[in-house]
């Protein structure tokens, strides 16, 4: 396990996040954040029990001063974080005539100014280390838009915009900063929708399935690692060909 390079995980409570916890946990020590905190407890003990490290953290990630308190105790507590993985985000869908202020604020703080304050408090032992590796989930939707979610498009198109200046503003430093924009990834969400939206989604999948959660999570494994130090300021998309 590489000890010397910890990496925290954000909305690391259920799904995406959980699974990228599972696929990291066996390889570096992990910080684990979430507003869930039952959920966040149960990613914890499932990496624990596959022999990894695992530390949690019920965090609020819209709140700067929150997650600066939370950063300091971590370097105190674990040591510097060379390795995050921006990942929580939330969805409140509707028609742009139907949504309220309430709901497209929402979307915007935790999906953007959260990795905004996740990336500005972790940042400072990256910049010292000269050694970084940030990785933010945005989604194809913020690519190419999507009907009754135009604050989660502009949450997650606003996040490939931050990544690429961040990746211009750490370049000198070693550190990387990656977008990935996944498509339709099976996971006990997507498989409430209604099978008609599922279809829907599926005809315009060239490669005619839906991803697995593994497409994405092997994916940051690569991004984090040496082998993509030469990758920087990219939107990986993994969407079977849905957006090309």
């Amino acid at each position: 396990m590489s000890e010397e390079k910890r990496a925290v995980i954000t909305g690391a409570a259920a799904g995406i996040g959980r699974a990228i916890a599972r696929e990291l946990g066996g390889s570096y020590p992990l910080i684990l954040i979430d507003i869930n905190e039952e959920g966040l407890a149960e990613t914890g003990k499932m990496i624990e029990e596959n022999g990894g490290k695992a530390a949690v953290y019920k965090a609020d990630i819209t709140s700067f001063e929150a997650m600066n308190e939370l950063s300091a105790r971590i370097e105190r507590e674990y040591g510097p974080v060379l390795i995050l993985v921006n990942n929580a985000g939330v969805t409140r869908d509707t028609l742009l005539v139907r949504m309220d202020p309430e709901s497209w604020d929402m979307v915007l703080r935790v999906n953007l100014t959260g990795a905004f304050n996740s990336s500005k408090v972790f940042l400072k032992p990256m910049i010292k280390a000269r050694w970084g590796r940030i990785v933010n989930m945005s989604s194809v939707v913020g690519q190419m838009g999507n009907v009754g979610q135009a604050n989660y498009a502009a949450s997650k198109a606003g996040l490939i915009g931050f990544s690429k200046s961040l990746a211009r503003e750490l370049g000198s430093r070693n550190i990387t900063v990656n977008c990935i924009a996944p498509g339709f990834i099976q996971t006990p969400m997507t498989d409430d929708l209604p099978q008609e939206m599922k279809d829907a989604y599926l005809a315009q999948i060239p490669l005619k399935r839906f991803g697995a959660v593994a497409d994405v999570t092997r994916l940051v494994r690569f991004l984090i690692s040496d082998d993509a130090s030469y990758i920087t300021g990219q939107v990986i998309r993994v969407d079977g060909g849905m957006l090309m």
